[in-house]
């Protein structure tokens, strides 16, 4: 008891002081103190939303409510969503034309960002890429996975197979709300529960949390990205991320050293492993002579005019 006490004084002590020295520092009076909202990103709540050609239905409290929810989090998390426009005007252009290519409404290029914030994350399970591909998935739509190359950090080809998923979804559920909550928890997993609730529409399902918010998060960045200003994020043209021109060079046999071929290259280690990351270790073996594409920066390309 007396041990107990001693410790309850200690803590009163130290929260007086700590009281005492918030109000010595200037400019933390109460007025200070106060948020200033003005200074918050505003959320700007559509009367109309649609993803792709399905109505969003604003009019339920409900999905009106977690649309805020994850536009207040992705309007207010100020560094990563400067970085996710930055990084959009360099890689959507890519994503546009594939999702295009393979008749993916291009919707579901906000669906990249959601999985990764268009970085080659990896995920505490596994899964790997812009695109979030688990090995496993990513080697049934055709992806490249072993020791030497994880084409799973191919953005062009990982954004190839993702069309083959979300396809393959479609043709399964007929809607693309669903196609994207699937993509999220797993096509079985999500029929089970349409099953189980006797429900055929993603706004009137009741999901895990994750898959829960999924969707209205990839709305809250499709509104934010598109109408960036809305917002609170005025950037200029020489803000964003260009394009970066490169160079392929075609190989058919192992590389001893990626440094050395590089260099042989008029290149650098950096660059190699910047725009190829699927290529996994510091050489390559290729024992079937298999044909891969390595691309460089055009000379002069790393040094862009913004």
């Amino acid at each position: 008891m007396k041990h107990f006490v001693g410790i309850t004084i200690t803590i009163l002590i130290a929260i007086t002081f700590s009281f005492s020295f918030l109000q010595s520092v200037p400019g933390n009076d109460k007025t200070s103190m106060k948020l200033d909202a003005n200074s918050w990103p505003n959320v700007v709540m559509p009367e109309n939303l649609n993803f792709v050609d399905e109505r969003v239905p604003l009019e339920y409290f409900d999905v009106k409510e977690a649309l805020d929810r994850e536009l207040l989090a992705v309007a207010n998390w100020h560094s990563r969503t400067f970085l996710l426009i930055k990084r959009a005007n360099r890689w959507f252009p890519m994503i546009e034309r594939i999702l295009k290519k393979n008749n993916i409404p291009e919707d579901f290029k906000y669906l990249a960002v959601a999985e990764s914030g268009l970085i080659n994350d990896v995920s505490p399970v596994g899964a790997r890429g812009v695109w979030q591909f688990m090995e496993k998935t990513a080697i049934e739509y055709g992806l490249e996975v072993n020791k030497n190359v994880d084409e799973r950090y191919h953005l062009e080809k990982a954004t190839e197979a993702a069309c083959r998923y979300l396809q393959k979804s479609y043709d399964k559920f007929g809607s693309w709300a669903l196609v994207a909550a699937s993509y999220n928890m797993g096509s079985s997993a999500l029929k089970r529960r349409m099953l189980a609730q006797r429900q055929d529409d993603y706004w009137n399902l009741a999901l895990n949390t994750e898959t829960g918010r999924y969707l209205y998060r990839i709305l809250a960045i499709k509104l934010i990205l598109e109408n960036p200003i809305d917002y609170g994020y005025k950037l200029k043209p020489s803000d964003l991320y260009p394009i970066i021109e490169t160079r392929v060079v075609t190989i058919d046999s192992s590389i001893t050293n990626y440094a050395d071929f590089a260099i042989s290259q008029k290149s650098t280690y950096k660059m190699l492993k910047y725009f190829n990351p699927w290529l996994r270790l510091r050489g390559l073996e290729n024992p079937q002579k298999k044909k891969y594409l390595i691309l460089f920066p055009k000379e002069n390309a790393r040094k862009p005019v913004y």
